[in-house]
């Protein structure tokens, strides 16, 4: 019996045009009336993720920054942040290297310049965000960095396996093909989950999770049922117990139909 699902949001939930499907909505909200717990599990900053559990009407922990930030109402449950001397050196190596970087720090969203690129980003995601000198900020709390590419999901991956080698302290994904995120060794979906399993006596095989790109293959060995959707990528899907259909038709639905209300049977 499910008694815990947890999900992505963005091509999971939510469609590419950052709007949800109402059957969406109304099946989360006859979870909720069956008391079945929906966390929203995401590499979004906490803040813009609030008004989506707002919409969705849960009460629950939101799970925030790959993992690395549960925060309940006013409560922080679980808090993993970057080592401020890695942060540093990456920073400079994006500067020296024209690339573009947020940084999320006690939950603010910072840049240095206000380009064509956080503008998009804060658009999509309904987030505010500062403009001022990295060198102006303490470092000493800062929830992950963000490089961005627009232009190039390929060097985003080089990014990534270029810094993974040489920071193996931290814990690097790819989020969506233009997004490489950097956060703290032990901010992964994972253990989020695990500490929200073992504060509600939760079992493994009493969870699902659905997630659609690489950063959530992580969020699906926390789970019994792993769903990946349609539109996932192929190493998430592998994986996967189950390959639903897309985001844009309702795969979330369709996998709680199967795997909640039917016990996994067609």
């Amino acid at each position: 019996m499910i008694k815990l699902i947890v999900t992505d949001i963005d091509g999971t939930i939510l469609r590419r045009d950052f709007k949800f499907n109402q059957e969406v909505k109304d099946c989360i909200s006859d979870l909720t009336k069956r008391g079945i717990k929906v966390v929203l599990v995401t590499g979004r900053m906490h803040s813009c993720t609030e008004f989506i559990a707002e919409e969705l009407k849960l009460d629950t922990p939101i799970v925030s920054y790959q993992g690395g930030f549960i925060k309940y109402q006013d409560e922080i449950l679980y808090n993993k942040t970057v080592n401020p001397k890695s942060a540093k050196e990456i920073i400079n190596w994006a500067r020296e290297n024209n690339i573009h970087i947020n940084i999320y720090l006690d939950d603010e969203l910072y840049v240095e310049q206000d380009n064509d690129t956080i503008k998009k980003y804060a658009q999509e995601r309904k987030a505010e965000y500062k403009v001022a000198s990295f060198d102006s900020l303490n470092l000493e709390n800062i929830n992950k960095l963000l490089i961005i590419d627009y232009s190039n999901p390929d060097i985003v991956t080089e990014y990534k396996n270029y810094l993974s080698e040489k920071y193996p302290e931290l814990n690097f994904v790819k989020s969506m093909p233009f997004f490489c995120e950097v956060c703290n060794k032990e901010a992964t979906k994972k253990n989020a989950v695990e500490y929200l399993k073992k504060l509600w006596n939760i079992k493994t095989e009493e969870v699902m999770a659905s997630g659609d790109q690489n950063n959530d293959l992580s969020l699906l060995d926390s789970a019994g049922i792993k769903i990946a959707m349609g539109n996932a990528t192929d190493e998430l899907k592998a994986v996967a117990t189950y390959v639903t259909d897309t985001v844009e038709n309702n795969g979330f639905v369709k996998a709680v139909e199967r795997f909640v209300y039917n016990n996994g049977k067609n």
